[in-house]
């Protein structure tokens, strides 16, 4: 499949396969290994914008990001006006803004902020002219609705305040990933928008990324990218040749090593975090609880990089 390029407000992106941001997994370090693996983009899982203003040392370190992150993107949600205006001199520094109206956890939602508020497309609108008055690229990332299918109605109000690109996720906030994501309503987006359309919901190979491609201008992994960083390379192989190239341990075995050689060298501690993200990798091989219950019982990060750097499979 012959790709395209595709901007975002001034920024070229590499190529139209993409990251999510997903809470508890992308923090820098794995941002920048998914980038080694070939991801489009990545982006600062979804912060609070209270949380951002409040300076918590936890929110600080997973703000950082670094000169090879190109474009600097980072998520972002709330539920009024002075929670942005006063987090603004906090998220200057970044290239792009994306707005989360998609986040269906009770913890967020029980603050009128995720997917929330899809109940109210005017807020999201007024968020993105609050963000684009100061000069911001903004993006927003959605469900179909929250408890009922809204998704036209809130796209164009969100092209309308003036968006750089929307980010559709083919599911309800109600919907479990159990429920099969419904791309007929990507394409129904795509058709009435002029902004860039990312596509997102069940892709996990290049044939999906593929199919999503032909409806929208970029796809976006998520949940299978968890453990499979190589996902992004295969996507792309598969993009540019037709071949498929199966998932495995042994192709992904060199980025969990760069996951771990990244929290090193940006002073990534947080050990449990550390462990949960290298337990991904695990999945389904041979020995997968042996070496889950090695990554678990690790003291400190030495420990788990001197593990992983053993493994020879």
């Amino acid at each position: 499949m012959k790709s395209k390029n595709l901007k975002i407000g001034p920024f070229s992106l590499k190529n139209r396969i993409f990251l999510a941001p997903m809470v508890d997994v992308t923090d820098l370090p794995y941002r920048l290994m998914c980038k080694k693996a070939g991801a489009g983009y990545t982006c600062i899982e979804m912060l609070y914008v209270d949380a951002i203003t409040h300076e918590n040392s936890a929110t600080k370190k997973l703000m950082e990001t670094c000169k090879s992150e190109k474009p600097k993107i980072i998520q972002i949600t709330g539920n009024n006006l002075k929670e942005f205006e006063k987090a603004i001199p906090y998220i200057k520094k970044y290239d792009i803004i994306d707005i989360n109206c998609g986040c269906p956890s009770i913890r967020i939602t029980g603050n009128e902020a995720g997917s929330y508020l899809l109940k109210n497309p005017n807020k999201i609108a007024e968020i993105i002219k609050l963000l684009k008055k100061h000069k911001f690229t903004v993006t927003a990332k959605i469900r179909l609705g929250f408890n009922n299918n809204n998704v036209l109605e809130t796209a164009k109000a969100i092209e309308k305040a003036g968006a750089d690109a929307l980010t559709v996720h083919a599911r309800l906030a109600s919907h479990s990933n159990k429920i099969p994501a419904d791309w007929n309503w990507i394409k129904k987006v795509k058709e009435q928008l002029k902004i860039p359309v990312i596509g997102n919901g069940d892709i996990d190979s290049g044939k999906k990324a593929e199919e999503m491609l032909k409806i929208t201008d970029g796809a976006m992994i998520a949940r299978a990218a968890i453990g499979d960083p190589d996902i992004f390379s295969r996507c792309l192989h598969y993009l540019k040749t037709g071949e498929i190239i199966e998932k495995s341990f042994k192709r992904n075995l060199p980025y969990l090593k760069i996951y771990i050689k990244y929290c090193k060298k940006y002073n990534f501690n947080n050990l449990h975090r550390i462990k949960y993200i290298s337990s991904t990798f695990f999945k389904n091989i041979p020995n997968a609880a042996k070496y889950r219950n090695q990554v678990m019982q690790a003291k400190s990060l030495k420990e788990i990089n001197y593990f992983i750097n053993s493994l020879t499979i």
